[in-house]
């Protein structure tokens, strides 16, 4: 259940990223940072998309934690943004809340596959 619940936060997380790149990039005129706010915010979906079709579990969990690594980097740029005043407490706050939720689901989707893969 979790898995999909994760697949749907995701994809409406991609979406304020995108919203939020096309803001800084017209409106604050900023173009290197928020670029790569969007290529890591989008493809933390995108991995999680791509875990659903798994070769295998071991296969799943990788995927799942590059997903969880792009999260941890989304992160780490809107801290960027937000530090150097492109970015606003009141958005930050909001979509910090959501990334941070995301890697702690991806977290726990990735300690309960390690144990299922130990006990099979």
């Amino acid at each position: 259940m979790e898995e999909k619940t994760v697949k749907y936060k995701s994809y409406a997380f991609a979406l304020r990223i995108i919203k939020a790149y096309k803001f800084l990039s017209s409106e604050q005129r900023e173009f290197v940072l928020s670029k790569q706010l969007l290529r890591s915010g989008t493809s933390v979906g995108a991995l999680i998309r791509e875990a659903e079709h798994a070769e295998s579990k071991a296969d799943f969990i990788h995927k799942m934690s590059i997903a969880l690594k792009e999260a941890n980097e989304t992160e780490y740029w809107l801290m960027l943004l937000h530090d150097s005043e492109f970015i606003d407490n009141k958005s930050f706050s909001s979509i910090t809340s959501d990334c941070q939720e995301l890697i702690k689901m991806l977290v726990s989707i990735i300690k309960s596959s390690k144990e299922n893969n130990k006990k099979h």
